[in-house]
């Protein structure tokens, strides 16, 4: 059976590559995006390559009604996606003394009450078909908590609460619901470190490298295959023996 998939924060970094990978491995792809339409376009097209169907939805999980607009559209499309991937997500850096309220709220409306958007909205057709797959993008972060980043933490480790719980909820309609952990991982998030930075970064990680998008793009396409039917509730780091 072909699957469908949608992938939020689709237009750039690992999201791109899942949405790539996912194409790739034959399964239409929706990719929702906020405002880079160009970058969204450019992923379509990647997409297409692979002789699959990809269509580009414009939201912002930040609300409501937008969020479920991007549903009603895909629902005039015809697409009921079986497969959903939470690769969107927002970041800040500084300390909580210095952060205005509307960040900490965008922060966690994006990054954790957008996954309760997709679960709520997609969910019950998974239900109905008895078979889903949920992966959400976490962070090492939202295991070990980060100085200057605690709205992005904090974020994250709700995110991850948030997966087993909804494992537990629906593992009886054979719905499958993992985080995966990303450590450094080269995309936009760290284009600011300089070289000095980057170096010392290295040295914190055993294997000596960043990851690559295309890494973590592998796993989450492991997760939402059928071969992985037994594994739910977890959250799988992917980090280069960073956090063991």
């Amino acid at each position: 059976m072909k699957r469908v998939a949608l992938v939020t924060g689709g237009s750039r970094g690992i999201g791109a590559a899942v949405a790539r990978q996912l194409a790739q491995d034959g399964r239409d792809v929706a990719i929702q995006y906020y405002s880079a339409w160009e970058a969204a376009e450019a992923v379509l097209s990647d997409c297409k390559r692979f002789g699959v169907q990809a269509v580009a939805v414009q939201a912002d999980l930040r609300a409501k009604e937008s969020t479920l607009g991007m549903k009603q559209r895909l629902d005039e499309l015809g697409w009921e996606p079986d497969i959903v991937v939470h690769c969107a997500g927002m970041a800040h850096y500084g300390l909580l003394d210095d952060m205005e309220e509307q960040i900490w709220d965008d922060l966690m409306n994006v990054n954790l009450k957008g996954a309760y958007y997709l679960t709520r909205w997609f969910g019950p057709r998974m239900r109905w078909k008895r078979w889903g797959r949920f992966v959400h993008l976490s962070s090492i972060w939202g295991e070990v908590g980060a100085s200057g980043e605690a709205a992005y933490a904090a974020s994250k480790g709700g995110l991850n609460a948030f997966t087993k719980s909804m494992a537990k909820e629906m593992a009886s309609s054979y719905i499958t619901v993992n985080s995966v952990s990303p450590g450094a991982i080269e995309t936009d998030m760290l284009t600011s470190l300089d070289s000095g930075d980057r170096e010392r970064l290295y040295g914190e990680i055993p294997l000596g490298r960043l990851g690559q998008a295309t890494e973590v793009a592998m796993l989450v396409r492991f997760l939402v295959s059928e071969e992985a039917g037994y594994i739910t509730g977890q959250t799988i780091g992917l980090n280069g023996g960073w956090k063991m």
